[in-house]
């Protein structure tokens, strides 16, 4: 062997979660359908995804196409984006809580060949593909025509070869610009974020996660669904979130883990069950926004146990662990970088900040995603030369290498001459009981360069309260330069098809709406 040179093989193009598990264990369930009823076996998956190979071909699919979806979370998916990955497609799973014009915005940039979809949403895809101007994709209705298709599609002889660089998946990401941005997701990023999630949250087969996320959504597939289905674990599905409907299935399904963002964990406090022994239940993961401390304090003084989470689609979504000890012990902290991801924090200038400053979080590392699809400009100004990704969101590592989340750049503003995060004071305002929903914007002021005014939603039962009160019970938690300097009253915040709020919309709102001095309100259209 002196002077022999090693010869590794090359990656495989994409690890198949369901012919592997289908080849090894065919009777193990993978997928339990809580809101139809049925077990689903990795076996009958695998051959579900087979027949749906023949079926997209025979729809006139190719590989390159776009396969988009138009549907609540079902069982369907998962054979999906095996098919489409079998023959070198790639799955859209398009938002449908999207207006018909929004959701044309996003099928004229993907171009699908095929639109598979329930038939609830047919009139919105209808209405969606006249809108958008592009070629009339062929339509397949879940609920009247797949089950005739399936029976017809001839089995494929063999599968198109695909490199790790194929993409996936494409997911779009709400934009308050209008234009929509197309994530391309590649094998490899799922690939990866699964590899990472399971060693990092030390997921396993014998784990049982819940999926109440829409499947439109990263985390739908990324923080549970793909990393369970890639060690043989199981998912209990639900295609809508109802307070006492999880409650019921996490304590029937004897479920493990799962992820609510803290809007969804708030509304399970008010669920029948809450605070009853869920002994199988190992963690819950917060995620997607700030998670306010009484909603944090309360689920553990409920008998659970939850961890703070941080992840965007254009990178995991997975980028960080925790553990429950480091959880209670570091409120506000998202813990450590997952395996092979690499991170930093950039200063304005490009100088890398020291523990305990706040900086930009950029990221690398196999979990990356592909691009922006149709955009190379924009994938130019998130991307640096060297290869790292500029999250905009803002991030500090303290000195004992835990990370915490602060909020997006280009939120930030400067007070007299100190900087102010809306994130932390969104999260003060949401730690109010009087305080249902809340946005924080940076405006012109005078004296102090900006100020921060708030638009809030006040809670049930709390109408009565004003500015005054309400600012004086904030500032129990911020430093005064942090308290916002007005305060608007509103019966709802505007939010993008995602759910998030539209801050554009918000700063516009308070622009013609907001009163010289007090408060007022106003009300998005």
């Amino acid at each position: 062997m002196t002077g022999a040179a090693l010869v590794y093989a090359p990656l495989p193009a994409a690890f198949d979660p369901l012919a592997w598990w289908s080849g090894h264990d065919p009777s193990r369930i993978a997928v339990v359908d809580a809101t139809r009823g049925g077990e689903h076996s990795y076996g009958a998956l695998d051959a579900h995804a087979t027949q749906w190979c023949g079926a997209l071909v025979a729809m006139g699919a190719v590989a390159g196409d776009r396969i988009a979806v138009l549907s609540r979370n079902r069982v369907e998916h998962v054979p999906l984006l095996a098919a489409a990955g079998r023959i070198g497609a790639s799955l859209v799973p398009l938002n449908w809580r999207l207006t018909a014009v929004e959701l044309a915005r996003v099928l004229r940039d993907a171009t699908p060949s095929v639109l598979i979809g329930e038939d609830r949403f047919r009139g919105l895809a209808e209405r969606a593909v006249k809108e958008s101007g592009i070629r009339e994709p062929v339509w397949c209705d879940l609920d009247r025509d797949a089950d005739a298709l399936l029976r017809r599609a001839a089995a494929l002889v063999s599968r198109v070869d695909v490199t790790p660089h194929t993409v996936a998946m494409l997911l779009y990401t709400s934009g308050s610009t209008g234009v929509p941005k197309g994530v391309m997701m590649p094998h490899r990023q799922l690939h990866w974020n699964a590899v990472a999630t399971n060693l990092a949250w030390e997921l396993s087969s014998l784990d049982v996660g819940l999926l109440a996320s829409p499947l439109f959504h990263t985390a739908g597939w990324g923080v549970f669904t793909l990393p369970l289905l890639f060690c043989g674990g199981r998912m209990v599905m639900l295609d809508a979130f109802d307070p006492d409907h999880v409650l019921a299935t996490m304590r029937s399904q004897h479920i493990t883990v799962s992820f609510g963002v803290p809007t969804q964990l708030d509304m399970l406090r008010n669920g029948a069950a809450w605070g009853e022994p869920l002994p199988r239940l190992r963690w819950l993961i917060a995620g997607g926004a700030p998670c306010p401390p009484r909603i944090r304090d309360s689920v553990w003084d409920a008998g659970y146990q939850v961890r703070e989470a941080y992840g965007l689609t254009e990178c995991g979504p997975n980028c960080f662990t925790t553990s429950n000890a480091i959880a209670l012990a570091n409120p506000g902290t998202v813990g450590h970088p997952l395996p092979f991801l690499d991170m930093r924090l950039i200063a304005d200038h490009g100088r890398v900040v020291a523990p305990g400053e706040v900086g930009e979080l950029q990221l690398r590392g196999p979990q990356m995603f592909g691009g922006y699809f149709n955009d190379a400009e924009r994938t130019a100004e998130v991307m640096t030369v060297d290869g790292w990704l500029r999250t905009g969101d803002l991030a500090l590592r303290d000195s004992e290498g835990l990370w915490a989340i602060r909020g997006r750049r280009k939120e930030l503003f400067i007070s007299g001459g100190e900087n102010v995060y809306p994130g932390e004071v969104e999260a003060a305002l949401l730690n109010c009981q009087s305080v249902a929903d809340a946005s924080v914007i940076g405006i012109d002021d005078g004296r102090w360069g900006e100020i921060g005014c708030a638009v809030v939603v006040r809670s049930v039962g709390y109408e009565h309260i004003g500015e005054s009160a309400l600012l004086a019970e904030v500032r129990e938690y911020l430093a005064g330069y942090k308290v916002p300097r007005r305060v608007i009253f509103v019966d709802e915040l505007p939010r993008l098809g995602s759910g998030k709020i539209d801050r554009n919309a918000v700063a516009e709102g308070i622009a013609l709406h907001a009163p010289a001095q007090g408060h007022g309100t106003f009300r998005a259209e």
